[in-house]
């Protein structure tokens, strides 16, 4: 049986840990809020660039490009987020198993010849992708490039990733990430960067209502090839910030959690404790009276 000493010495350890947590909680808190307020920045413009693209959509003359135009796939490029830090829960676990259930995917669709190159973003994700040892399923992780990259790595990735979809050593670009919807709620998804689907540039509608005729200078085409690559930089942008929240979001969870954990576990080492020091009276008390009785 513990000792009161050792008792009260966990109960402060326990008493440390839930503070601990609970700054982690604030912290991680703080970071969900700026990633939520990077992404509503970045929702303008996003929609100002669908406005464009489909205002020349709109337009008689037919708009081709070769990073909208399909081809038959035998190279994949998938970069898949993860997280550079611990203490998100089943943020990376959970992250990891949608790259599975792709890799699979993949096979089923184009053939067990296809080749898939991994790009994983987020030193968690390198660590799980690294121990893959599947047949033509090679990982390739991009210098500098991690969950916390800022506008130049964003465009420098994007550059990398389009010179290789042009230059014909890839066929497909899929991103993999946490889409984040709230404090509580994050999920997976799978989304194709390049080619571009034509929905994608519309996106849920909003952007083809604010459309207007316009008269275009140089020509429509011109002006379409010029902003298809601001439209894949917002989208990377908007990934990397999405998962930035969704890991925060997932952190924050797991902290309050921990917090819960602690601060019941503290609860039952105090009544223990108090439990054994009135026995500890009781018993000094008993033989109080015993000695006055004799």
């Amino acid at each position: 049986m513990a000792t009161l000493r050792e008792l009260k010495g966990r109960i402060g350890s326990v008493a440390s840990s839930e503070k601990i947590t609970g700054a982690m909680k604030m912290i991680s808190s703080a970071k969900m809020h700026k990633a939520e307020q990077e992404l509503k920045q970045l929702l303008p413009y996003r929609n100002q660039v669908q406005t464009i693209i489909a205002s020349l959509l709109s337009a008689d003359t037919p708009m081709t490009s070769p990073l909208i135009t399909p081809r038959e796939v035998k190279n994949i490029t998938l970069v898949a987020w993860g997280s550079d830090d611990g203490l998100c829960g089943a943020f990376n676990v959970n992250l990891f198993k949608i790259l599975i259930a792709r890799l699979d995917y993949y096979t089923q669709t184009y053939g067990n010849d296809v080749n898939i190159r991994i790009i994983p973003v987020g030193s968690k994700m390198l660590k799980a992708a690294s121990k893959l040892n599947r047949n033509g399923v090679t990982v390739n992780a991009l210098p500098g490039v991690d969950s916390k990259a800022n506008a130049d790595t964003v465009r420098a990735m994007l550059d990398t990733l389009r010179s290789s979809f042009l230059a014909g050593d890839t066929d497909l670009v899929d991103l993999q990430y946490m889409h984040f919807q709230s404090i509580s709620r994050q999920r997976p998804v799978t989304e194709q960067l390049l080619p571009i689907v034509q929905e994608n540039l519309l996106g849920e509608g909003e952007a083809a209502k604010n459309s207007r005729p316009y008269i275009f200078e140089p020509s429509a085409e011109a002006i379409f090839s010029a902003i298809l690559p601001l439209f894949l930089l917002s989208t990377l942008q908007e990934v990397f910030v999405e998962n930035r929240a969704a890991e925060q979001a997932a952190r924050v969870m797991a902290m309050q959690s921990a917090n819960d954990n602690a601060k019941k576990l503290r609860d039952q080492l105090q009544l223990e404790y108090n439990k054994l020091r009135q026995q500890g009276i009781t018993t000094e008390l008993l033989d109080i009276l015993g000695g006055q009785i004799r």
